[in-house]
């Protein structure tokens, strides 16, 4: 008797997970340079219109820049292979870095709304804003609010909760570009008041600022505490195990979930009848099947059960 081998991880599973890699750090370099790109306009309209609100938005999107770097560092690291001290992988490194973003983004909004506030205190009026100035954040905003519905599509299609967390910071860009915009057209319908509408539309953006971050933070945590997945990945695996031949059933499901990798728990129930090499073969192809069907699935513990029809 040989003991039978073990079924090897088809290509198509490898490629999957690297094709994840790829489109996460595309979709985060693309945003980082459309970060810099917008930044640059929003800085030069302050030099040009003097504007506190252009300038606490361009100020925070250069910070936003060096969030993305940390997302890529994030991604990375998390799609390293499982090692002797890791032997779940390194998967967690993404929600872990994207929790600390979102503790990031608390802080700086918490400093900002502060600062804003003190100067409000001994703001002095200042000469009408110009006009035109609600151009700089209308385009700002159109720009970001696309860039991050798309990163959110991504996020949602890969369960990459860090890029959710970038997602999210794009939406907080998006908004304080929206409360910029809201500010200057104010000022612009009312020019005496205009630095009156600019100091409140900061001190806007940096409380909108605070509430995302904590969601990001919460979301991000989650995924450290091991929270179970969404039931669309209980469904996939049920599914994907009861296609395999010999699986007369599902009882447990348990699952773990962070970054790119995710780890499947499951109980399937056989024929109590079968050779425990024909049960063994099922477990294997079971471990195929899901990692097929969900390419995140770095690995899959299989027990075996005996299925009784009046047992359930």
């Amino acid at each position: 008797m040989v003991f039978p081998a073990p079924i090897p991880i088809p290509d198509e599973v490898s490629y999957a997970r690297k094709a994840r890699s790829r489109t996460l750090l595309y979709i985060v370099l693309l945003g980082m340079s459309l970060r810099l790109l917008i930044a640059t306009g929003e800085l030069i309209g302050y030099a040009l219109f003097g504007s506190s609100a252009l300038l606490l938005d361009g100020l925070a999107t250069i910070a936003d820049v060096a969030s993305s770097i940390a997302v890529i560092v994030s991604i990375k690291l998390a799609e390293r292979p499982p090692d002797k001290d890791h032997p779940f992988g390194h998967g967690k490194y993404e929600p872990l870095i994207g929790m600390q973003l979102g503790i990031f983004f608390v802080l700086s909004g918490t400093a900002m709304l502060i600062h804003e506030w003190m100067q409000f205190l001994h703001l002095e009026p200042k000469p009408p804003l110009e006009r035109t100035v609600w151009l700089v954040p209308l385009v700002a905003c159109a720009l970001l609010e696309m860039a991050g519905r798309r990163m959110q599509h991504i996020a949602r299609q890969e369960q990459a909760s860090v890029l959710t967390s970038e997602a999210f910071h794009f939406r907080i860009d998006s908004l304080s570009s929206i409360l910029a915009l809201v500010a200057t057209v104010a000022g612009a319908v009312v020019p005496d008041a205009s630095w009156i509408f600019d100091a409140f539309g900061a001190m806007a953006i940096a409380i909108f600022m605070i509430g995302i971050g904590v969601y990001a933070a919460k979301t991000n945590c989650n995924q450290l505490l091991d929270r179970i997945p969404d039931n669309r990945y209980f469904a996939t695996v049920r599914q994907a195990a009861m296609k395999t031949a010999g699986v007369l059933g599902v009882e447990k499901i348990r699952m773990q979930h962070s970054g790119p990798d995710a780890h499947v728990d499951i109980d399937v129930e056989v024929d109590p009848n079968i050779r425990v090499e024909q049960a063994h073969t099922i477990s294997q192809q079971v471990r195929l099947s899901i990692q097929r069907a969900w390419p995140q699935v770095r690995e899959v513990v299989v027990h075996i059960e005996p299925f009784y029809p009046n047992d359930h």
